[in-house]
């Protein structure tokens, strides 16, 4: 479980999250809205450890396991994954490649006296998620996310999520970008990736993917903190009312 406790967050000497106090459980699915501009993302960027971001006060435990000072890569190791609202391409990295080295680092950190994957093995291991994902082998000798289109993009993360088998996956505004049809294959690959040993937390200000997943618990954001708390009957207050 992922415990967060008062917490409360500057940028630039401004107020952007003040005294949130919110839990995700693994098995559950969780949804948080509110409009844009209402610094839904800064949550996201709080557990993965933006350095722009000032730290009033907070406490966030991981499984009981504090993340107090704990830089991004040892944040990665507590089983939590992020999937960006704006992904970066990176020329000269080889897509394939580096699925391979994240992979086997991976393993590595699970186990470490586990082998890690040859090239051969590991494309052969790799060939059912493409499948799975419906990705076309051939994007494999692409440099990463470079030339990809907004939901070529986003299928890599639901990729990366699927190999690297995180226990809290928070995609960040993963409609973004996508047309009507594009997010419709998106969040059907969603459920792809979700299963009874994590725990999909999706933030947006885009509820229609309600109209394709599930979700346990619905948090709505108001002036920077958690106004509401409730289940999926707030989604259709919201349907009906907005967001005012």
């Amino acid at each position: 479980m992922i415990q967060i406790k008062n917490l409360k967050v500057n940028v630039w000497e401004k107020e952007i999250l003040k005294n949130i106090s919110l839990n995700f459980e693994v098995w559950k699915n969780y949804l948080i809205l509110w409009k844009n501009w209402s610094w839904k993302s800064s949550l996201a960027n709080f557990l993965m450890w933006n350095p722009v971001y000032e730290y009033i006060s907070w406490e966030v435990l991981v499984d009981e396991t504090s993340l107090l000072e704990l830089e991004v890569n040892k944040r990665s190791l507590a089983w939590i994954f992020l999937s960006f609202q704006n992904v970066p391409e990176i020329v000269w990295v080889n897509l394939w490649e580096y699925l391979r080295i994240i992979y086997n680092n991976y393993l590595k950190n699970k186990s470490p006296e586990t082998k890690s994957l040859s090239p051969f093995v590991f494309k052969r291991f790799l060939n059912k998620y493409l499948l799975e994902l419906e990705i076309p082998e051939k994007f494999l000798t692409r440099d990463l996310n470079v030339w990809f289109s907004w939901w070529e993009k986003r299928k890599i993360e639901l990729l990366q999520a699927r190999l690297l088998e995180p226990k809290y996956i928070i995609l960040d505004e993963i409609d973004s970008g996508l047309d009507v049809d594009a997010f419709k294959v998106v969040s059907s690959l969603i459920w792809k990736v979700n299963n009874s040993n994590n725990s999909i937390i999706i933030i947006t200000h885009n509820f229609e993917i309600t109209n394709y997943l599930n979700f346990d618990k619905v948090y709505v954001m108001k002036n920077w903190e958690i106004e509401k708390q409730w289940w999926e009957e707030l989604v259709q207050e919201i349907w009906e009312k907005g967001f005012e």
